[in-house]
């Protein structure tokens, strides 16, 4: 059975925007938490290293890349062929397929679900798609608990916070914060943490455990997102380290599964290639832990009511982009975020969204447009390394781009300071006595300035909030050529 929107399934629309803040003003904020810039540097250095080792034990890496990009190229090409196959497939299984052309038709549908089934809590595995519709919160504002079940989302759920990394959610975490936060949260709602807690790696992942076991074992409705969907046999992939997902997908009777219409793959085959390339290149495993696949509802064990959610909120906008739909090859395994310069230093916060890092600077505004200021900040969000390039496994070319970001953000005139800047600096270099008079005039700031150090210019303000100006020389080649050279002339 499905439930379609008007129009087939995939349908241009305009997403759902949740205000955050633009990302200047809260990566100055994270540039001045050392201890989450201590946390991150830690983290994502760790994770990169180990990941540098695990892929450079397959000799044929780049072939792999290869693979993978052709597999989701061939998928977002033919996309609502395939979603059309994948709804069959679904069908023909027993699952329910719904279509949501955004977030808020997205957790009404889910909502409708839960509450058919009269439940009142919901148990989840990690989804970035659950997150990017906010609909925890939306169940939460109609009276249903969503517990998240995955360690590091359990993590920023107890401590009110947000995800800051795709792989890691609560990377910004240290264990000696995680354990002040179960000591907080789990006495406050009547699972107290053991008394001798310690920060222990073994004795937090213990409380947890214990905290989460009564969730399992009680819910009727699991909710999930979805790594992976095969249009040809309607079966749904979710990755995961820990068990906990495959305790929320196997224990509930009902499923409500949450997947992004460019998480699907044409063939059981293309799956083999992703498999390879997600672990290595998210946890630097050579193979994932707990890998659950299912098709449909199960008369045995399993759910057996299986609603799947397919989600647009957006993703039609960047499939008409014969350019930037290059972002929905992403297969979320944060390798992007880990080898950032930008990334380490201000945390995932500062990019306003559940996708973070380079990944999240090129796809939050195309996902959302470049009208808001963080949407239009975050193609700059980049010093256009290229090392998230050399990382992705399945080869987005992100800084061409953050490249085309720009570009249109200064069509738009989304900058226009930097724009009136550029516009002088053509009118200034076009002609050698206008570049001769701009030289003379910065020789005589210089002379001025002297050796004192420019910390702040009108206009420039956010610029050198964190950096300093340089001081103009006080002599330009030009003068000086002249004066070294004038006995030659």
């Amino acid at each position: 059975m499905s439930t379609r929107t008007p129009g087939g399934p995939v349908q241009a629309t305009s997403p759902t925007f949740v205000g955050m803040p633009a990302f200047p003003e809260a990566a100055r904020g994270a540039l001045a938490n050392t201890q989450q810039r201590k946390n991150l540097r830690h983290a994502t250095h760790t994770i990169r290293d180990k990941r540098a080792a695990a892929v450079a034990e397959v000799p044929q890496w780049e072939a792999l890349r290869v693979a993978g990009a052709e597999a989701k190229d061939e998928a977002l090409t033919h996309l609502g062929d395939y979603l059309e196959q994948l709804e069959a497939s679904l069908t023909a299984r027993g699952a329910t397929v719904h279509w949501a052309r955004d977030a808020a038709e997205a957790n009404r549908i889910a909502l409708e679900v839960v509450r058919a089934k009269e439940a009142d809590e919901v148990v989840k595995v990690k989804s970035m798609a659950t997150q990017e519709i906010e609909l925890n919160e939306a169940l939460e504002e109609a009276g249903v608990h969503a517990w998240e079940t995955d360690l590091a989302e359990l993590i920023v759920q107890l401590g009110h916070d947000r995800p800051s990394h795709i792989l890691v959610p609560a990377i910004h975490r240290n264990r000696s914060e995680i354990r002040e936060i179960f000591l907080r949260e789990m006495a406050a709602v009547g699972r107290p943490a053991p008394e001798e807690l310690t920060d222990d790696p073994a004795a937090l992942a213990e409380a947890a455990r214990l905290h989460l076991r009564e969730k399992f074992l009680r819910a009727r409705v699991g909710i999930s997102g979805a790594n992976f969907a095969i249009a040809d046999t309607g079966t749904l992939v979710v990755v995961e380290s820990e068990g906990n997902g495959r305790m929320c997908l196997t224990l509930p009777e009902t499923l409500i599964t949450v997947v992004g219409i460019e998480k699907v793959l044409p063939t059981w085959d293309d799956l083999g290639p992703m498999m390879q390339l997600l672990p290595r290149s998210s946890t630097a495993e050579r193979m994932n832990p707990y890998t659950t696949m299912w098709t449909g509802t199960h008369e045995g064990d399993g759910p057996q009511d299986v609603h799947v959610i397919l989600l647009d909120n957006g993703r039609s906008h960047v499939l008409a982009d014969t350019v930037g739909r290059e972002a929905l090859r992403c297969i979320r395994c944060s390798a992007c975020l880990n080898v950032c310069p930008v990334y380490e230093r201000t945390g995932g916060h500062a990019y306003g969204s559940v996708y973070p890092g380079p990944i999240g600077a090129v796809l939050n505004p195309q996902l959302r447009g470049t009208t808001s200021e963080v949407d239009q900040s975050l193609p700059y969000a980049s010093s256009l390394c290229g090392a998230c390039f050399d990382a992705c496994p399945v080869r987005i070319n992100i800084p061409e781009l953050l490249v085309e970001l720009r570009g249109r953000v200064t069509e738009q005139e989304g900058h226009a300071a930097e724009s009136a800047a550029m516009r002088a600096a053509a009118w200034v270099l076009s002609d050698p006595r206008r570049l001769a008079g701009a030289q003379r005039a910065a020789g005589l700031a210089g002379r001025l300035i002297g050796d004192r150090t420019v910390r702040s210019v009108p206009g420039l303000g956010a610029w050198t909030d964190a950096r300093d100006l340089p001081t103009p020389p006080t002599e330009s080649f030009r003068h000086w050529w002249a004066r070294e050279r004038k006995d030659e002339r």
